[in-house]
C-alpha cells in the first residue's frame, strides 16, 4: 500500500479475458517433485505408488493373549522364543508371532493354572467356544494386504488423509507429486501496521491474511513472506533472485537458503506510477517484460503481471484489499493454475440479481452473494472495502455494456464461498424442470438458497 503523489492514468491495453488469457499462456507447468508426507496433504499424485515390502512386513497377532503351538493344554515359555508343540508364550495384538505358531488364544479364552506338578501351564477357560483356537485364528498374516510391486495409489490420486496413512505403513517417507509454483509474498509500504488500530494516515495489514489462503486455494506454494517499505533498494532486496527464507516445502527447490529462487513473487500496492512504485523499473533492469500492463476492469485495474529471462513471474496486485483480489483472479490465479497443470478456474453463468448501466471500455467486478438462484451483489464493492467480499459467495464479471435485471451473468467461485453449481447440475449439466404456469403440483422451493 503507497501514497505519495496521484499515480498517472494505466494504459489498460487488456480486457480481462485478454489478461486471463495472456496470464494462462505466459506460465509453464512446474515438473514433479518428491515430498515429504507431511507436506503432501491435497497434492495429487505424479506417479503410481507401488508397495515396496509386504504389507504388512511380518506375520502378527490379530489379539492380546497367548501364541500357541499344537493342542492344549500348552507349557509356557518366555515371550518371542520359538514354539515347539503344546507350547505357548504371551503376545500383544501386533506383535510377532514367534517361529512355530500354528494360532493365537484369545486372552479372554484362556486361563493359567498349575498342571498335576504344580508348574504353571496354560489351558482352556469355560468361556472359550468349541474347537478354539483353530488353526490359524487371529493371525495376520505377513503380506495379506499387499505384496512387493502391488499398486497401492495410482498416478493422478489427490492425497487425503487414508491415501497418507497408506504410504506411510507402506515405508514411505515421500511421494512423489506434481508440482507446485513456489511463490514469495511481498507486502509494501511504509504507512502499514501489522496489529492494532492504525492512526490517521497509517493502514492495518490485511494482505498477510488475504494473499496466502488465496495462492494456496489455487495451486501454489507460499514458501516466503516479506514486510518492506517504499525504498526502492528494498524493493530490490525482495525481488532478488536469492531463494528467500523458506518457510514452505523443505525439499522442493527453492524452498530453503541457497536454493532456486520462488518461482513467481506477488507484491501488493506500488503498481501505480507514483515516486514510491519500483516495480515496472525493477524489472526493466533485470531485463523483464511486462505481459500484462494494466487490465481494464474496475476494481484492479493498476494489476501488473511480468516475466523475468530466467523464467520467473512478478505479479503486481494494488494496494487495495478488494482490488487486489481482482486483480489475483485477473492474472495470479491463471498463472498459478497453468504452472500447476490444472484448466484456469471456469465462470459459470447465474441470472443477475442486479441490472447494471453500460460502463465503456471497463468490466466490473463485484462481489455477490447467491439468493433465490441469483447472483445479487453482497455490497461494499469499492477497491478499498471488505464487507460486501467477507460475505460473497463469488465475483460476477460485469461485460461493459452492462447487465439487466435477470441476464445471465459470468461468475466466479471464491475458495471459502458456497459451490456456485450444485453437484448434481454439474455433472449432469441438467436444468431444473419448468413448472408450467398454472400448473396445480405444489410449488418445489428446494432449489432457493436464500
Amino acid at each position: 500500500m503507497t501514497g505519495g503523489a496521484p499515480s498517472a492514468p494505466h494504459p489498460l491495453h487488456h480486457s480481462w479475458s485478454e489478461a486471463r488469457a495472456a496470464a494462462a499462456a505466459a506460465g509453464s507447468r512446474i515438473p514433479p517433485v518428491r515430498v515429504p508426507l507431511a507436506r503432501c496433504a491435497g497434492r495429487v499424485l505424479a506417479e503410481d505408488v507401488l508397495a515396496i515390502s509386504p504389507m504388512p512386513h511380518y506375520s502378527s497377532s490379530a489379539m492380546d493373549g497367548w501364541a500357541v503351538s499344537g493342542t492344549g493344554p500348552w507349557i509356557l515359555v518366555e515371550a518371542g522364543e520359538p514354539l515347539s508343540a503344546h507350547q505357548a508364550s504371551p503376545i500383544v495384538t501386533g506383535g510377532a508371532l514367534p517361529g512355530g505358531t500354528r494360532a493365537v488364544l484369545r486372552r479372554e479364552h484362556g486361563e493359567i493354572g498349575p498342571d498335576d506338578d504344580g508348574l504353571p501351564h496354560l489351558r482352556l477357560s469355560p468361556a472359550a467356544p468349541p474347537g478354539a483356537p483353530s488353526g490359524g485364528a487371529d493371525i495376520r498374516p505377513g503380506g495379506e494386504e499387499a505384496q512387493p510391486g502391488d499398486l497401492l495409489l495410482p498416478a493422478g490420486t489427490e492425497l487425503g488423509p487414508a491415501q497418507l496413512a497408506l504410504a506411510a505403513i507402506a515405508g514411505l517417507d515421500d511421494l512423489p507429486v506434481e508440482g507446485r509454483p513456489l511463490v514469495r509474498l511481498v507486502r509494501t509500504g511504509s504507512e502499514v501496521v501489522e496489529s492494532g488500530v492504525p492512526e490517521p494516515g497509517r493502514v492495518r495489514d490485511v494482505f498477510s491474511f488475504l494473499i496466502p489462503p488465496l495462492i494456496e486455494g489455487f495451486g501454489g506454494v507460499v514458501v516466503d513472506e516479506r514486510k518492506i517499505g517504499d525504498d526502492a533498494e528494498e524493493w530490490r532486496a525482495a525481488l532478488a533472485d536469492d531463494g528467500g527464507t523458506a518457510t514452505g516445502e523443505p525439499d522442493e527447490p527453492g524452498a530453503g537458503p541457497g536454493g532456486a529462487p520462488a518461482d513467481v513473487v506477488i507484491t501488493t500496492g506500488g503498481t501505480g506510477k507514483g515516486e514510491s512504485d519500483h516495480l515496472r523499473e525493477i524489472v526493466a533492469e533485470l531485463g523483464g517484460r511486462l505481459v500484462v500492463d494494466g487490465v481494464s476492469m474496475r476494481p484492479g485495474h493498476p494489476t501488473v503481471l511480468a516475466e523475468l529471462p530466467d523464467g520467473r513471474f512478478f505479479v503486481g496486485l494494488p494496494g487495495n484489499p478488494l482490488a487486489a483480489v481482482m486483480g489475483f483472479l485477473a492474472v495470479a490465479e491463471p498463472l498459478l493454475a497453468a504452472m500447476s497443470g490444472r484448466a484456469p478456474l471456469a465462470a459459470v453463468e447465474l441470472p443477475s440479481g442486479a441490472a447494471f448501466e453500460p460502463e465503456l471500455k471497463r468490466t466490473r467486478l463485484v462481489p455477490f452473494r447467491r439468493m433465490y438462484g441469483m447472483a445479487s451483489p453482497a455490497g461494499a464493492s469499492g477497491s478499498g472495502m471488505l464487507r460486501g467480499l467477507a460475505r460473497a459467495d463469488g465475483v460476477m464479471v460485469i461485460p461493459p455494456h452492462g447487465v439487466e435485471l435477470g441476464e445471465p451473468v459470468e461468475a466466479f467461485a471464491l475458495p471459502w464461498g458456497r459451490p456456485l453449481v450444485e453437484p448434481a447440475a454439474a455433472k449432469t449439466g441438467a436444468k431444473p424442470k419448468r413448472r408450467a404456469v398454472g400448473s396445480k403440483e405444489p410449488v418445489d422451493w428446494s432449489g432457493l438458497d436464500a
